[in-house]
């Protein structure tokens, strides 16, 4: 019988997101495989989480595409955006606390897209009008990042609702971004 990649790799995934620290036998268990049939596929931990890499950059560009980012108001699109990223959320939970992904020479190139991309949309966001111009495009990006991992942590430890996900990362980071006229001016130090 053949090896269902995806079916492991997102087991592992779904594992991971919920405990970061489990083990090989712990992701083979989860997958319904031995440990030597991890092994044989993914040398070890760091090759499971590479290829969990490759999976949520995948799965980021699939909702990028799907988001639409170039149609509309930036801010929609950005709402798009986090509706399609929901389902990995919990999976770029995982990544966003694996240093070894964006260290080094060997960083995926994967992220760079991504990063670039996004940081267009809310460039775009900011040239219209819609976003803050004292917040960098890049900063805005790294929020989301962030706010996406918080919300898939406070989600699966039961804190949050999920059906309340988007609707909570959206808000709090447009409500941040939004450019508003009688915004405080950023203080010189």
């Amino acid at each position: 019988m053949a090896l269902d990649r995806d079916h492991v790799l997102r087991s592992a995934a779904a594992l991971l997101t919920r405990k970061s620290t489990a083990t090989m036998d712990e992701v083979a268990k989860s997958a319904g495989i031995s440990r030597a049939t991890l092994h044989r596929h993914f040398a070890g931990r760091d090759a499971l989480v590479r290829a969990l890499e490759a999976l949520g950059i995948a799965e980021c560009e699939a909702a990028l595409d799907a988001a639409r980012l170039d149609e509309g108001p930036a801010a929609e699109a950005v709402r798009r955006l986090v509706r399609a990223l929901e389902p990995a959320a919990g999976l770029l939970a995982f990544l966003y606390t694996e240093n070894q992904l964006f260290e080094g020479e060997e960083q995926n190139q994967g992220w760079t897209r991504l990063d670039e991309r996004l940081t267009a949309l809310f460039r775009r966001g900011q040239e219209s009008g819609e976003f803050r111009i004292d917040l960098t495009p890049a900063w805005l990006a790294e929020a989301l990042y962030g706010l996406l991992a918080s919300g898939a942590w406070a989600v699966a430890e039961g804190r949050v609702a999920a059906k309340d996900f988007s609707h909570m990362v959206v808000e709090l980071l447009l409500g941040g971004a939004r450019r508003a006229y009688d915004a405080p001016r950023r203080e010189e130090t």
